[in-house]
């Protein structure tokens, strides 16, 4: 049988555990909220968490939830659960963080025409200028031209550690 102080130090390493991860999605460019609810629904029992339970559970509003359930489900990061009820329950996607990495090279890709765009406009007498572009563009050239690799390795990865 759990002891109430081991249930403490359980509850107390868990909230410290998703308001961590709060920290971390907002240095990543999310919300803390988005960090934390993400985290909770990571370890939560059950996987799948209504609206009303997550905010009860991270000490936000019901209305905040939501929002934060929609950013996260767009990104793939979480998914819509049926429910009996009216009420919307959402759980964990797996490869939620693939996913989100997918978009984000996608952004890099569309960034390529971009400077490629920058660089047609500027000329030969502006050499610091073509150089921060170059720069710029070559570094993202550079990360996309092994991420189809580095996701077939990851899947691979993935298959073999299941």
């Amino acid at each position: 049988m759990t002891s109430i102080v081991e249930l403490a130090t359980v509850n107390l390493s868990e909230i410290e555990f998703v308001d961590r991860m709060g920290l971390i999605m907002e240095r990543l460019g999310g919300t803390r909220t988005m960090g934390r609810m993400y985290a909770w629904l990571m370890i939560s029992d059950p996987p799948d968490q209504s609206l009303t339970d997550l905010a009860a559970e991270l000490g936000v509003s019901k209305t905040a939830v939501s929002t934060v359930a929609r950013h996260l489900e767009v990104s793939g990061m979480v998914e819509r659960v049926p429910s009996s009820t009216r009420e919307h329950r959402y759980r964990i996607v797996g490869g939620g963080w693939a996913q989100v990495m997918r978009v984000q090279l996608a952004i890099l890709k569309q960034s390529l025409d971009t400077l490629d765009f920058g660089l047609s406009i500027l000329g030969d007498d502006r050499p610091g200028q073509r150089d921060r572009l170059k720069d710029t563009r070559e570094f993202f050239a550079f990360i996309l031209q092994d991420s189809d690799q580095m996701f077939e390795r990851w899947k691979e990865h993935r298959e073999k550690s299941s």
